[in-house]
């Protein structure tokens, strides 16, 4: 079973905390949904589990080893990042860019394997991108790079999953087509799998657990029955939710308290 820890993790500029203190413990096998809201630590601290950040104090480890220790290659080959933003402005195609996410197991300068290219192959039919693959990426809308995005991190192989809004521009078919086959590959391959959401209901349909952060600090890691609560949702969104049964799945469904077209209503 492959683990990756966070141990009194903290992380600021100046004199301000982002993340403060965190502790947890992500297991392979397990999609997590990190939720909280905007400014709450998210992105920064995937950042900091996969090193693309530098902690102030506290450790991150992959089944007992610092990553500290390893070079960028071998945590490339173990730790996938997708990126909340990315730079645009290129001519590469589609296929190009997913292709990238191999070169932490065939390098830079020698030829793909065989194996290489069924894992890019495979990660652009998981990202419907089949049809665009030979597109320029100057030439995709928001939703189309993100899928690429997505694609370049899956075809990665890598045994943890960081994935920064997924879902972020995607309509209401591909977002639920991702998040399937992310829970999908997740279990087959044993990955440890963490992604950032908004959607509180696509985090309590696709996740097994949901961690709440809430300025820099965890404010409740477990299963999302026991999570997606009234109380705590208003604290870390600062809005007042009732939490039902979801009439089909049996997940938790939130509900919005407060009428949004009563302001319209006169």
């Amino acid at each position: 079973m492959t683990r990756l820890q966070a141990r009194d993790l903290k992380f600021g500029f100046d004199s301000r905390l982002i993340i403060d203190g965190i502790e947890i413990e992500l297991v392979s096998g397990e999609v997590v949904a990190l939720v909280g809201a905007n400014g709450a630590g998210k992105t920064t601290l995937l950042q900091l589990l996969s090193r693309h950040l530098k902690p102030g104090s506290g450790t991150v480890s992959f089944d007992e080893n610092n990553i500290v220790e390893w070079s960028r290659r071998t945590l490339s080959q173990r730790i996938a990042l997708m990126p909340q933003f990315e730079n645009r402005d290129s001519s590469l195609r589609v296929i190009d860019v997913v292709s990238l996410g191999r070169m932490p197991h065939c390098g830079w300068w020698l030829p793909m394997s065989l194996v290489d290219h069924q894992r890019v192959d495979e990660a652009i039919q998981a990202a419907g991108l089949d049809a665009l693959r030979e597109r320029k990426i100057d030439a995709l809308s928001g939703g189309e790079w993100r899928r690429m995005i997505l694609a370049r991190s899956l075809a990665q192989d890598a045994s943890v999953l960081l994935l920064d809004e997924p879902i972020a521009g995607l309509d209401l078919k591909y977002q639920v087509e991702v998040l399937d086959h992310v829970r999908r590959m997740t279990k087959q391959k044993d990955l440890v799998t963490v992604i950032t959401l908004h959607d509180l209901n696509m985090a309590a349909s696709f996740a097994d657990r949901i961690a709440v952060l809430h300025q820099g600090r965890l404010i409740a890691d477990g299963p999302t029955v026991d999570v997606l609560q009234p109380e705590l949702i208003e604290l870390a969104f600062g809005i007042a939710v009732e939490v039902i049964k979801h009439p089909i799945h049996g997940t938790p469904l939130v509900i919005l308290c407060a009428n949004p077209r009563s302001a319209f209503a006169r």
